[in-house]
């Protein structure tokens, strides 16, 4: 499905809607949504607020993005990263949390229209790994108190792993034999799907049935041991004892449709909405780019897979438009959910209608099952995120920079480290250090030198101002120091762009030159930056338009005054390159 830049890109494929499409998208709607409401409840302990937000923040994005999105794959709500975004940002208060989803709508939605997706280009690979990978570790061990059954544990990572540590003897045997079991069960369905042959069409009906069985089991794996665990405690309360942490009363019901608070009462006073955004910080940046980037990747990345196109741009609008419509049901920031979408993929969608039934189930979890999810043990839903999490953690990562490019290890363990401390560090510190990385590549471009007649001088890329200074001083060193002192010919052919300060630095390197009795002249210009040192009219500019002619008239014509002598002072630009022989006057 290529992409494209309607603005309501559901009109591309709703007229050529098929019919036999409609069992794949609700079958995949189906999956999603069984997986999406036990992973809901769980993102919204993870992010600090009642489990309510969770349902809250899943259905609203499915509607949105089957009318806006350009990817049939793609689904739109909490995500483990996102979730542990707000509950560094949010101060564990749903108001915050929901103000944040229509800010950082708002700024998607300005990115969209403003068409700034090149600014996620900026956010380098290796930033990104060193973030998912710390985020995985974090988020994983955030959740071990719940499988321990321990409360009182701080959040901040450090102290958490202290006091974990410290208390775990305190540990209650019911969630954790549970915890376990649940992240057993959770791994060997996984792995059950991942080795589960393809179905034959012309196998026996018993057998297509029983593949039929399995894959609906490893694919709703999630709700199928939130919803064992379920029964497993409800069975104890019967009983008249209670082994586990138990999730507790939900609110059954819709959300109002309302729009978010824009100041905060409290019981010791109101919170105005400056304050409310002073108090964000960092984070009305942080989440939405982080946001933008995950959901983009997402899409690209099963765009690429199954053989159709996206409309970054049009992906930031649908994202920005979600938040915004989302927070006016009491959504905290959504993005897109890498394991959902597998799920959607996997499953066979066929257009983004699949949404439409994942939405629908989530409303309806939210009007008559809220009371069912009373009996959930906490711990059943933190061995769900820790089974959601922990193959973010790339660990071949560091062995692939380290033999393919070193360099980029600097940025990935600055990123990696500094988000155990606080996540805004390590992801600002990571764009900065790749930044740093970036500009001294600009700064310190590759410059192949030869020596013969003349010195033959080869810049390895574009000449902006920060370069200059240093391909000044390695030219002039290199000339004077050989014996006899050589001109000089710059071989501009990687050269595309040239900025007023490198100008600059050119004429002063003609002029120094000039000083010693050598000269300078250039060959291989491509026509922009010929017609740049033109219109500067640089004194003794010489243009060859090749390297031999070039090589040729300097080592017969070495000194400055010689080279006056045939060429004059300046170069004229030649009508064609046909044209083009000699010294051009």
């Amino acid at each position: 499905m290529p992409g494209s830049r309607c603005p309501l890109p559901v009109l591309r494929w709703l007229p050529r809607y098929s019919r036999a499409w409609l069992p794949l998208d609700v079958l995949a709607g189906l999956a999603v949504g069984l997986t999406a409401v036990p992973q809901a409840l769980a993102y919204a302990e993870l992010a600090g607020l009642p489990l309510q937000y969770g349902l809250y923040s899943s259905f609203m994005g499915c509607f949105v993005y089957c009318l806006l999105g350009t990817a049939k794959d793609v689904t739109l709500g909490p995500t483990a990263i996102m979730s542990l975004l707000v509950s560094s940002y949010a101060s564990h208060q749903p108001g915050y949390a929901v103000l944040l989803a229509f800010l950082s709508g708002c700024i998607q939605l300005a990115m969209g229209l403003l068409r700034l997706g090149f600014l996620l280009d900026f956010i380098s690979c290796p930033v990104i790994k060193g973030f998912t990978s710390a985020a995985s570790i974090t988020i994983s061990f955030n959740q071990v108190k719940n499988i321990l059954g321990l409360q009182g544990i701080p959040r901040q990572f450090f102290l958490q792993l202290y006091e974990t540590l410290r208390r775990i003897g305190e540990t209650r045997a019911g969630d954790a034999v549970l915890g376990l079991s649940c992240l057993a069960a959770l791994a060997g369905l996984r792995a059950m799907k991942s080795h589960l042959p393809q179905a034959v069409p012309t196998a026996p009906l018993a057998v297509r049935i029983s593949h039929l069985i399995v894959w609906i089991c490893a694919t709703a794996r999630n709700a199928l041991v939130v919803l064992s665990a379920g029964l497993v405690a409800y069975s104890f309360q019967v009983m008249g004892c209670q082994p586990f942490r138990l999730t507790g009363s939900i609110p059954q019901g819709l959300p109002p449709f309302q729009p978010p608070c824009f100041s905060l009462a409290l019981p010791n006073g109101t919170v105005p909405f400056a304050s409310m955004v002073q108090d964000m910080g960092v984070g009305l940046a942080v989440v939405p780019l982080m946001g933008l980037l995950e959901s983009v990747a997402i899409a690209k990345a099963f765009a690429s897979q199954n053989g159709y196109r996206i409309d970054p741009n049009q992906e930031l609008l649908a994202l920005g438009v979600a938040n915004v419509l989302g927070s006016f049901v009491s959504s905290y920031p959504i993005t897109g959910s890498f394991g959902r979408t597998a799920v959607n993929a996997q499953s066979g969608v066929c257009t983004p209608a699949g949404g439409l039934v994942t939405g629908a189930l989530v409303l309806l979890s939210l009007a008559y099952l809220t009371s069912l999810f009373y009996y959930i043990p906490k711990a059943a839903l933190a061995a769900v995120i820790i089974s959601a999490v922990v193959p973010m953690f790339d660990a071949g990562i560091f062995r692939t920079l380290w033999r393919v490019q070193r360099l980029d290890l600097v940025p990935l363990c600055v990123t990696f480290l500094l988000c155990f401390w606080e996540v805004q560090y390590g992801i600002v510190a990571g764009v900065l250090v790749s930044g740093l990385l970036l500009l001294y590549s600009i700064a310190r471009p590759p410059i192949k030198v030869s020596e013969g007649a003349v010195l033959l001088v080869q810049p390895g890329s574009s000449l902006h101002f920060p370069a200059v200074e240093h391909l000044r001083a390695s030219v002039c060193s290199r000339a004077l120091a050989a014996s006899p002192a050589r001109s000089v010919l710059l071989d501009c052919s990687h050269v595309s762009s040239i900025d007023y300060t490198a100008l600059l630095g050119l004429a002063e390197l003609l002029q120094e030159l000039h000083r010693h009795g050598l000269s300078l002249a250039f060959c291989g210009l491509q026509d922009p930056v010929l017609q740049v040192l033109l219109s500067a009219d640089l004194e003794g500019f010489q243009h060859f338009p090749s390297r031999e002619e070039a090589g040729e008239a300097l080592a017969a014509l070495p000194g400055w005054e010689r080279c006056r002598e045939l060429g004059g002072s300046r170069a004229e630009p030649p009508t064609s390159t046909a044209e083009s022989t000699g010294l051009i006057q």
